[in-house]
């Protein structure tokens, strides 16, 4: 019996740290822990109900409506997604309330392990306009590539693509755009970063315009930094300037679990413009959050926005 025991506790820690080893994320998510924090439970201006379904075979359904307080426009979603897990497809369909019509396709994981391709194209009736895109994405331990073919039926293809390196916690990445109607670079963006276990940097240069010098064509910076305090408390920074306007952004957010039902949420920037979020989850799929946006540039002035939604899954 000793030894049984000696044998999974010697083994165990050699299991979880293969368990733990995954690709980088795409350059799309670089960064997403902190921004999550300046944008995730704030509605500003929004009343948004968002409801979602399972049934027993696994096709899922998902509606939502969201009216804006300022215009007065309420726009709504309906959603359906399906899987075939067998052979690696999902399905998903989706429609709006303006009039739009969207299909995707993906096929994952059978072709190579963490190749996935996709289709996906929209179709307005009233209108006419169709849109179609080809994705394709690899992942693998220290390497995520993905390339996208905007298929227009008016121009010429544009393609995006973009990689991701890892190694040791350390994260390079490069994204670009190409117009083959045009034959020209139109995005050109670098980016760099570390990610630990209670900590993520990121960093990332984007050139306004592609003819190879950023002090004739400006360039966004950006810098990012997530701090996770402690397992209730998170904290991020987001710092961006500009070379053409000479502009500087500056922003601070955090969120507190207050307990595993209630969290807060507040952030500000370098504009004076205050956020605030409260999130309750009532029930089992049923979560309310309240926030309000304050101008404290002009708080005597009125202005001010609040914003409520309502999730409901079952």
């Amino acid at each position: 019996m000793r030894f049984e025991i000696r044998y999974h506790y010697h083994f165990s820690p050699l299991i979880l740290c293969i368990s733990s080893i995954m690709a980088p994320p795409t350059y799309g998510d670089l960064g997403k822990s902190a921004r999550d924090l300046f944008s995730s439970g704030y509605h500003f201006g929004l009343i948004k109900l968002d409801v979602k379904t399972k049934t027993k075979s696994g096709v899922e359904f998902s509606s939502g409506g969201v009216s804006n307080q300022d215009s007065g426009k309420v726009f709504g979603t309906l959603e359906t997604k399906y899987s075939i897990s067998d052979y690696g497809l999902k399905f998903s369909e989706k429609w709006n309330t303006d009039n739009t019509l969207a299909t995707d396709v993906t096929f994952a994981d059978k072709l190579l392990k963490g190749l996935t391709l996709g289709y996906g194209c929209t179709f307005s009736p009233q209108t006419g306009t169709k849109t179609g895109k080809l994705k394709t994405s690899y992942k693998h331990d220290n390497v995520s590539a993905n390339a996208d073919f905007d298929l227009s039926l008016s121009a010429g293809p544009l393609v995006n693509a973009s990689t991701v390196v890892g190694y040791q916690g350390w994260l390079a990445g490069y994204q670009a755009c190409f117009d083959t109607q045009r034959n020209k670079l139109t995005k050109n963006n670098f980016a760099l970063g570390y990610k630990a276990s209670d900590f993520t940097l990121h960093a990332a240069v984007s050139l306004i315009s592609c003819c190879g010098f950023c002090r004739n064509n400006g360039c966004d910076f950006s810098g990012l930094i997530y701090h996770k305090v402690k397992p209730e408390l998170e904290g991020a920074i987001n710092l961006e300037w500009n070379s053409s306007n000479n502009v500087t952004q500056f922003g601070i957010a955090t969120k507190y679990n207050l307990d595993t039902d209630a969290s807060i949420r507040a952030k500000v920037n370098s504009n004076l413009q205050v956020g605030l979020g409260y999130q309750q989850k009532l029930r089992d799929g049923v979560t309310l959050t309240l926030s309000t946006n304050i101008d404290g540039k002009n708080f005597g002035s009125g202005g001010h926005k609040i914003g409520l939604a309502l999730d409901l899954q079952a």
